[in-house]
């Protein structure tokens, strides 16, 4: 395996595994923030932004992520912008992620039964207070095992961010089997992070869906 030891290469992988739990986080949070701002414009003024913004869901599920990480990268190269390759990772993973929260958020809303929002409409609530107090809290608990899955989601796509030089998991992956020759080994330890981060989150998110399933 070259100059480097086993513990070597599981020391170099373990050392990247914290540039993709970043990248996750951040791109987690920011399509969490964009998908709840257009949520709240498409639910409020469906008239005005709905279309857009079903333009734009449509778009990002409807195209590879892989595209918009290459669009996002070099196009923004065509403003003049040299974007680093995490700041169009980031970028790129959280409108990636904004389109699939926003729409799967808008189906929990949907799916609350029309009784409860003419319910809260007869008690001379707006619409602003009706999401807050009736709409949101039970939306919430339909969307908790989409939300976490997409969340799992967005930490294995962080690997595609090698493609554009950033160094996380899986780029590390690949720089070390460039220099040991031997991608079963590194590739399956690469695997096994990525389990080892995934399985607990998956695991947390069928427990959440059992607690509010059992307080519903």
């Amino acid at each position: 395996m070259s100059s480097f030891t086993t513990w070597d290469v599981i020391r170099n992988l373990l050392l990247s595994v914290p540039w993709t739990l970043f990248l996750s986080a951040i791109a987690f949070v920011g399509g969490s923030v964009l998908g709840l701002v257009l949520l709240v414009l498409r639910i409020m003024k469906p008239h005005s932004f709905g279309r857009a913004i079903t333009w734009y869901v449509q778009l990002f599920q409807g195209t590879p992520l892989l595209m918009q990480l290459f669009l996002t990268y070099f196009g923004l190269a065509l403003f003049g912008l040299n974007p680093s390759p995490l700041l169009a990772a980031t970028l790129c993973l959280s409108l990636y992620a904004g389109a699939f929260l926003t729409e799967t958020w808008h189906g929990s809303v949907m799916s609350i039964p029309k009784g409860q929002w003419e319910a809260s409409s007869s008690l001379a609530l707006n619409l602003r207070e009706q999401l807050r107090y009736v709409i949101f809290p039970q939306a919430i608990k339909v969307s908790v095992p989409p939300t976490v899955g997409l969340g799992v989601q967005i930490i294995k796509n962080t690997s595609l961010a090698s493609v554009i030089g950033f160094v996380e998991l899986t780029r590390t992956g690949q720089i070390i089997t460039n220099v040991t020759y031997d991608p079963f080994f590194v590739y399956g330890v690469v695997a096994l992070l990525y389990f080892a981060i995934c399985f607990p989150c998956s695991m947390w998110g069928r427990a959440l869906e059992r607690k509010f399933s059992f307080k519903h």
